[in-house]
């Protein structure tokens, strides 16, 4: 009879919280008590760990068992708890002859099968993150689950295949299989060409080309507005491959955002590329902005797109309603879920690409003669993608029909992904040395506020955006960011500061007019 303790992680969104597992085995009737507001699944893990125990040739304590689990406060979800529960019992139910020493540095996070296997489960790359926060030195985990774990530095993984393999290393025996730590200058990327489609494939639409382009320097996002077969479809798919590779924080985000959800592969490594997410124009407001009960709370595509892009193609397609939740991320850089007693946040700091045809009947010529819509029609369907949404679109294009020249000799004019990403990389270094000391990364990150105060542009560079407000052709908003284009104009063109010139093409970009 007795107390022992173990570690495990508990999750909310995709930040980590150390917990303290205790168990205290006394006299009484045999019963588990669970304490510490663990949810429906972690409930069940008592019928689960029994049946591990048993069924691995351990002793069960035929005793009043209670488990606690510290913080009380903090919600618990998942199976995760499960091998760090079982061995908090066998300690606490260890006797004199066959002691069991559990190390205050290592936690344990894998779920059990009846038989004493031990199961990997979702989200291991965020608590491995936050254990080594912590100072955690030692990570037991799955088989399975051992590559992901080992993605973080300074780590020591420990994977194991049975029950009776961790217990046996906990009371002296050979250690099962560990992964050495990984250094902390190992690089997410790896050289050498990168796969994907490649905007040498687009044929002609350079205005299109030199908007993805602007887009791509300063985070910008974009609305391509055109018949069928103009190449939004195209472009959209291209502009990953025009983005700097993942810095390793980025990877780290990415991939653990990824491993909460469920769909990071076992055995991958960080996730190096920007993710390039395109659901369904019948996709729910769950399945793109993230929710769930609060016992499975999961991210959506917009958070699945940090760091890279979302693409909505047949954008008026998509409710409203989902289409308008979209604009608190676009504006704060992350989802929050609320539930009852608990709040979620997931981050989603993703490009925004929106792709429409001009009119319901999506005819080449769409407002011509091959198109039947009346402009009370075009303009119906146009205003499902609401003003508000539409404001915090920093460059709309224009796309015509693909011509004949273009399709028979386009192709050998056209800039590779490789020229085009080179001068994207070479933008993002200006604004990241104009950045230093700053949170941001982009252009589109600066807020209005900071973006006034901290760069101004020239006296007279601004004349024609002053003229365009007393119009109301443009926004407070808008305005905010035709400056955050203005600059990424410039760093494209390898300017110290914009001219009137980056300026009055910004203005035009915003507002969807052709240089």
């Amino acid at each position: 009879m007795g107390l022992a303790r173990s570690y495990a992680i508990a999750l909310v969104g995709v930040v980590g919280h150390m917990v303290e597992v205790e168990a205290h085995v006394s006299n009484g009737l045999p019963a588990v008590i669970m304490v510490g507001l663990p949810d429906t699944a972690l409930r069940e893990a008592r019928d689960r760990i029994r049946a591990a125990i048993l069924n691995s040739d351990l002793k069960w304590p035929d005793n009043k068992i209670t488990i606690g689990l510290s913080p009380a406060s903090l919600p618990k979800r998942g199976s995760g708890f499960d091998l760090s529960i079982a061995v908090a019992i066998l300690a606490a139910s260890a006797d004199a002859a066959t002691p069991m020493h559990v190390p205050r540095r290592a936690v344990f996070v894998a779920e059990l099968g009846l038989d004493g296997r031990l199961r990997p489960v979702p989200g291991v790359l965020p608590a491995v993150v936050a254990a080594a926060g912590a100072g955690i030195d030692t990570v037991v985990v799955a088989g399975p689950n051992r590559a992901e774990a080992a993605l973080v530095p300074g780590l020591t993984v420990v994977a194991a295949t049975w029950l009776p393999e961790v217990v046996m290393w906990l009371r002296g025996g050979p250690r099962p299989a560990a992964l050495a730590p990984v250094p902390e200058s190992a690089a997410p990327a790896r050289e050498g060409q990168r796969p994907g489609r490649d905007m040498s494939e687009v044929l002609g639409q350079y205005e299109a080309r030199r908007a993805v382009e602007v887009c791509a320097a300063g985070g910008h996002n974009l609305s391509l507005l055109g018949p069928p077969g103009a190449g939004k479809t195209m472009l959209a798919e291209r502009l990953p491959s025009i983005l700097p590779r993942l810095s390793r924080q980025a990877a780290l985000e990415v991939t653990s955002i990824h491993s909460v959800a469920g769909k990071l592969p076992a055995g991958s490594e960080l996730l190096s590329e920007p993710p390039f997410c395109a659901p369904h124009h019948t996709a729910s407001m769950p399945a793109i902005v993230g929710g769930g009960s609060s016992s499975a709370i999961k991210p959506g595509a917009a958070s699945l797109a940090h760091r890279g892009v979302l693409f909505l193609d047949e954008a008026p397609e998509f409710h409203r309603n989902v289409l308008d939740a979209l604009r608190q991320p676009l504006e704060s850089g992350e989802v929050v879920i609320a539930r009852q007693g608990m709040i979620t946040r997931f981050p989603a700091r993703f490009t925004l690409v929106l792709a429409a045809n001009p009119c319901p009947c999506a005819q080449a010529d769409s407002g011509g003669a091959g198109c039947d819509c009346s402009p009370a029609t075009r303009r119906r369907y146009l205003g499902r993608l609401s003003g508000p949404l539409m404001d915090r679109v920093d460059v709309k294009v224009r796309l015509d029909p693909v011509s004949r020249a273009a399709m028979l000799g386009g192709h050998q004019a056209a800039e590779n992904s490789a020229v085009m990403a080179d001068r994207v990389a070479q933008a993002r270094e200006r604004a990241a040395l104009r950045l230093t000391g700053t949170p941001w990364q982009v252009n589109a990150e600066i807020p209005g506020a900071e973006l006034r105060k901290s760069f101004p542009l020239p006296p007279g560079a601004l004349d024609l955006l002053d003229r365009a407000m007393e119009l109301g052709q443009v926004s407070a908003r808008g305005a905010d960011k035709i400056i955050r284009v203005t600059w990424s104009l410039a760093d494209l063109a390898g300017k110290a500061r914009p001219t009137a010139q980056e300026a009055n093409e910004a203005i035009g970009l915003w507002l969807g007019v052709p240089r």
